[in-house]
């Protein structure tokens, strides 16, 4: 009995070795990126007038980076949050954990480098060397965001104006501390914009850089995505009145967008340039994350060219129901 007592603690002390171990290598040698890029971005009207467009309709970094009003359909941003974070993802969104967006006005980046930004948001990883979360899709721009493209960007956030907010620190659920310190990782920095006389090239580009295949590509039990569904839809995003949006299918199959013109997909984007589109929803009601607001600013040539692109990616056959509810909970 003894000599078992014994090898059961030796186990025990070995378990215990392991696991600090492991705990302090994931903590030391992640996330691994190296250093910020010495980086000083020259802030010349044209870029900042770049970088607007990008953060405001395409990578769309201020839809998420603001509140949005989700008592008007696919909630439209408060214009008093501008950019000054607030936006909450929790439990009652299928979040494991609660996720607050962050400040990106001047009041919270105004002693962030120019470096130190850029490599947030294509490599993940804040200035102080906190791992972000990949809801922001730092992996999609570090890989095919060009760097002058990354550079407007960070131009145009230090033009707008400085908003100061209280934002809570995020908490995530155990192991996902973890497991996100090896998320990040280095950026592409030989990608680049390809000229927009080649639509289907250039219509690729901005579907990257928009992430839409972010959420119209189905998941699996672990949210990975499926490679061969890419952009066939149907990813669930669980809503706070227990309903379910389900992202469209995008792929030019009858099921997606096969049957589509070039005037109906602008136009789909469109009809919410204005604002009447985003009409009174009641908290039960069906709502939708897809932020058409910030996405109706982009140009008809752009919209187009994401058109031709989707048009050219393989015609996946899969139906998808955009209205799901969540099961009861069993006791």
């Amino acid at each position: 009995m003894r000599v078992l007592l014994k090898v059961l603690g030796v186990l025990v002390v070995s378990a215990c070795v392991l696991a600090v171990g492991g705990y302090s290598y994931l903590l030391l040698a992640y996330p691994r990126v190296g250093p910020a890029p010495d980086l000083r971005v020259d802030a010349t009207p044209e870029r900042i007038a770049r970088g607007r467009y990008l953060a405001d309709h395409v990578a769309v970094c201020t839809d998420c980076h603001s509140q949005r009003d989700w008592t008007r359909y696919a909630g439209p941003l408060k214009p008093e949050t501008y950019g000054a974070g607030g936006e909450v993802w929790d439990e009652t969104v299928g979040f494991p954990g609660r996720l607050v967006a962050r400040n990106i006005t001047p009041a919270s980046l105004g002693a962030w480098t120019d470096g130190e930004i850029v490599r947030a948001f294509t490599e993940g990883v804040a200035r102080d060397g906190t791992p972000l979360f990949p809801l922001m899709p730092y992996t999609t721009y570090g890989q095919h965001m060009a760097p002058d493209d990354a550079q407007a960007i960070v131009a145009y956030l230090r033009s707008i104006p400085a908003r100061t907010q209280q934002i809570a620190d995020r908490t995530l659920h155990f192991p996902l501390p973890l497991v996100v310190r090896t998320m990040p990782a280095r950026a592409n920095t030989r990608a680049v914009r390809p000229d927009a006389s080649d639509r289907i090239a250039y219509g690729g580009y901005l579907t990257n850089i928009a992430g839409c295949a972010e959420c119209h590509t189905p998941v699996d039990a672990r949210r990975t995505p499926l490679a061969h569904m890419r952009l066939a839809g149907g990813q669930e995003f669980p809503l706070p009145n227990g309903l379910i949006a389900r992202s469209a299918n995008l792929t030019p199959d009858a099921t997606g967008i096969g049957g589509w013109t070039e005037a109906q997909f602008v136009e789909k984007f469109k009809a919410y340039a204005d604002g009447r589109a985003h009409v009174p929803v009641g908290a039960s009601d069906f709502n939708t994350p897809m932020p058409w607001q910030s996405y109706a600013g982009m140009t008809t040539e752009d919209l187009a060219a994401i058109f031709a692109y989707l048009q050219s990616t393989p015609a996946i056959r899969h139906t998808v129901e955009k209205v799901g509810r969540r099961p009861a909970a069993t006791n």
